[in-house]
């Protein structure tokens, strides 16, 4: 998802964000906007939540995986990693019976075989979020749209070095997007200021 200095207004007429169009209609996408996309995150489970997500959301839509979210968290353990990397040839199987999921074997298996790299990076960084934030941009006065950037590239070519899969460019850099490292909030969106003041707040992990 792009910034984009046109906007959506939907019947609240409230300004948003031009990709809200997309779900014109559906309130919980509107909602994640609102209240999620671009808020910082610290929490490692939400960080590796939303790795997952974006890997599953890989040649589809992000409002088909918002919709299946909850079946996500219940067929992942919550996204709790240390659980997810125990995760064995039977529940590939199980999970491959669900129809509440995106039923594909490679992005199941790979967010298991994630989860596993995941706890190395902890053991390594301390926590997933020291990791992930040490990739944080310079901040922009004004978002550029564009489906990549230097840190997600930065990101996505570490990952992959520690063996992570579906971590591409730019699927990394919607997730530096969703979990504010950035706010790509466009200007006149009724989030940006909430986001500008929520970012002003946070503490980044480890420094």
């Amino acid at each position: 998802m792009n910034a984009e200095h046109s906007h959506y207004v939907p019947p609240d007429g409230r300004p948003r964000c031009r990709w809200c169009a997309a779900a014109a209609g559906d309130a919980g996408y509107l909602h994640y906007h609102d209240t999620e996309w671009g808020f910082p995150v610290a929490d490692d489970r939400r960080l590796f939540e939303k790795l997952c997500l974006e890997g599953f959301q890989s040649g589809l839509s992000w409002r088909t995986i918002l919709n299946k979210r909850e079946a996500f968290r219940a067929a992942f353990a919550g996204f709790d990693f240390e659980q997810v990397a125990r995760f064995g040839e039977a529940d590939v199987a199980r999970l491959l019976q669900d129809a509440g999921i995106v039923r594909h074997r490679g992005k199941i298996e790979a967010a298991i075989h994630n989860a596993q790299r995941c706890l190395e990076l902890v053991a390594e960084q301390g926590s997933l979020a020291r990791y992930i934030w040490s990739f944080e941009p310079p901040a922009l006065a004004v978002p550029v749209a564009v489906t990549e950037s230097e840190a997600s590239r930065a990101l996505s070519k570490d990952l992959k070095k520690r063996g992570w899969k579906f971590v591409g460019p730019t699927t990394m850099y919607a997730f530096i997007q969703s979990m504010g490292l950035i706010n790509d909030h466009a200007p006149g969106c009724v989030t940006r200021d909430q986001v500008a003041a929520a970012r002003q707040r946070f503490k980044v992990p480890g420094v």
